[in-house]
């Protein structure tokens, strides 16, 4: 079936911050004054001469991030499940406009007790949520990889990677700087996925902006890029400056882009699935998922083990300070791999870094 193009839009909205109130009443209201001007945001752009199929919200902009404290206050103050108290005027927008909605919160999970997640979740125009795709690659909070082994045998790869099949083809998520990481866009390519929806929060820098047109060329997929607009979710005080929202086509040209940190719907265009399907069905050099030789690289991943898998698979991660403990042997198999180099010895050896040497600890 060929699937007509239809149009994508990005809402770049401010977000307060919930970790700067007192208690989770008064975070509470903060979040629903983030889901609110949301809400009033997306109305705004279906009522405009093009109405999109599919918006894709900030990430962060409901809660914004943690400012230090333990997993279980930011647990305790700000985070909720999906569906939930967030998603649900999100879910009843979607069906009320008959649209998709990509955003993301700061999620809980009965299932996984004393853990909050980095979750990125599309909803459909029937008001279901389609998938949640938790975020892997964080500097200082809960990661799947913390608990790996049982995280995969309960969700399974299709969970863990998830992408959806839909009427406006097949859609995935991730959030902000795990689009810096090849891989998991890889990944998500290699499940299935022609549109890439990205909730960020983030400063401008010249290696994300890279990544927003990489990414999608050597993946042949959309990317639909929604940034926060004032400040960053980091940024206490607000003066460090988000903005730049951007539309990727599977060439990495741009087709939308805003270049102020203000609030704004104009980053908006029509995404063509059926001239990408048809661009990797095509057997020119200019397909390059079809001429990727991924059997070269299979030994180097099977021995890449570096940040070292299920360091918090008995115990949840109690704060962010926890994970030195793992950076520290993350940096010693970078050594031992011959990635980074050690600190100075006197007249140590001199390195083999073949592929025989590169036996990694964990």
């Amino acid at each position: 079936m060929t699937i007509k193009p239809w149009r994508a839009t990005c809402i770049q909205m401010k977000s307060r911050l919930a970790t700067k109130a007192t208690g989770r009443d008064a975070a509470w209201d903060v979040i629903k004054s983030n889901i609110d001007r949301a809400v009033a945001m997306i109305d705004a752009a279906c009522a405009g001469q093009s109405p999109p199929s599919l918006v894709v919200l900030p990430e962060f902009g409901m809660q914004g991030p943690p400012h230090g404290g333990t997993v279980a206050d930011w647990i305790e103050k700000s985070c909720y499940p999906i569906p939930g108290r967030i998603t649900e005027p999100l879910q009843a927008l979607a069906k009320r406009r008959g649209i998709y909605i990509a955003a993301n919160q700061f999620e809980v999970d009965p299932h996984w007790p004393g853990r909050f997640f980095n979750c990125c979740f599309l909803i459909g125009p029937n008001g279901d949520v389609l998938l949640r795709f938790r975020r892997i690659n964080t500097a200082s909070w809960p990661s799947p990889h913390d608990f790996m082994d049982a995280y995969i045998a309960h969700h399974g790869i299709a969970g863990t990677f998830p992408v959806v099949d839909t009427e406006l083809g097949r859609l995935a998520m991730l959030a902000c700087g795990e689009l810096a990481v090849p891989e998991v866009a890889r990944v998500l390519m290699m499940r299935g996925a022609e549109v890439i929806l990205h909730p960020t929060n983030e400063q401008h820098s010249p290696a994300q902006e890279a990544a927003k047109i990489s990414r999608p060329a050597e993946n042949m997929v959309y990317l639909v890029s929604a940034n926060v607009a004032g400040g960053i979710g980091f940024s206490a005080d607000g003066s460090v400056l988000g903005g730049r929202s951007r539309i990727v086509d599977f060439r990495g040209q741009t087709l939308a882009y805003d270049e102020s940190t203000d609030e704004s719907d104009k980053v908006s265009c029509e995404i063509d699935i059926a001239a990408l399907r048809a661009a990797r069905r095509d057997l020119g050099m200019g397909n390059s998922i079809l001429r990727s030789r991924f059997e070269m690289y299979r030994p180097f991943y099977g021995e890449a083990v570096f940040y070292p898998a299920n360091r918090f698979l008995a115990e949840p991660m109690p704060e962010a300070g926890a994970a030195r403990a793992v950076a520290e042997v993350a940096l010693k198999n970078l050594e031992r791999a011959g990635i980074v180099t050690p600190s100075p010895e006197p007249d140590a050896p001199a390195r083999d870094v073949t592929m025989g040497a590169r036996r990694l600890a964990g």
